[in-house]
């Protein structure tokens, strides 16, 4: 009685294949750059919720209070969750709001962004504040504000070849987002984003 079955070189065959197009697809899909573009895009969708809180709050309140209780250096501080710090400060003095990662998301003016989103009313438009998906001191956000005009500005730093200053979807340059930093994402209410 004869067993049907694949010879060994059937099976190096197979095997070898397989090991080309496993190659192949690491070439060419860059595994890292696809993570990377999806914590970019979670960047871009952080920044614009929290734009869109911080434009909820000043337009509903009478006198909205962007450095929040008891700060009084909006315009000469910049606000981030982490201590650590790099470009998106610039020269700015740096404030640390707080290092337990827990207390750093309350919308309560505690927070990382030293705003009462509670004291919007019916409630705060979001629920915890976001922070950077790798949260270090090279990918981070931050926040700086004019609390006499009102104005704002949130910060984020892009790590993808795709999205990053210069990239096929770049988002950093002043050109793309109207800001003074070419190698930062800028959203915000200042004019020329320059806080």
């Amino acid at each position: 009685m004869k067993t049907k079955g694949f010879t060994l070189l059937e099976l190096v065959i197979v095997i070898g294949i397989l090991a080309v197009l496993g190659a192949v697809s690491v070439l060419v899909l860059n595994p890292a750059q696809l993570f990377a573009q999806a914590r970019d895009t979670t960047r871009i969708e952080d920044m614009g919720v929290l734009r869109n809180a911080l434009a909820l709050y000043v337009s509903t309140l009478s006198s909205p209070d962007l450095d929040g209780p008891g700060v009084k250096a909006c315009a000469t501080m910049c606000f981030v969750q982490t201590g650590g710090m790099s470009a998106n400060c610039a020269g700015r003095h740096a404030a640390a709001r707080v290092t337990d990662a827990t207390a750093a998301r309350v919308v309560d003016g505690t927070g990382w962004v030293p705003v009462n989103f509670g004291a919007v009313p019916g409630g705060p438009a979001l629920s915890v504040l976001p922070i950077d998906p790798t949260n270090d001191t090279n990918y981070f956000y931050s926040y700086a504000c004019d609390n006499t005009a009102k104005t704002y500005e949130l910060n984020a730093n892009m790590e993808s070849t795709r999205y990053a200053s210069g990239g096929a979807d770049d988002k950093e340059t002043n050109t793309k987002d109207g800001g003074n930093a070419d190698s930062i994402y800028e959203v915000g209410t200042d004019a020329g984003l320059d806080l």
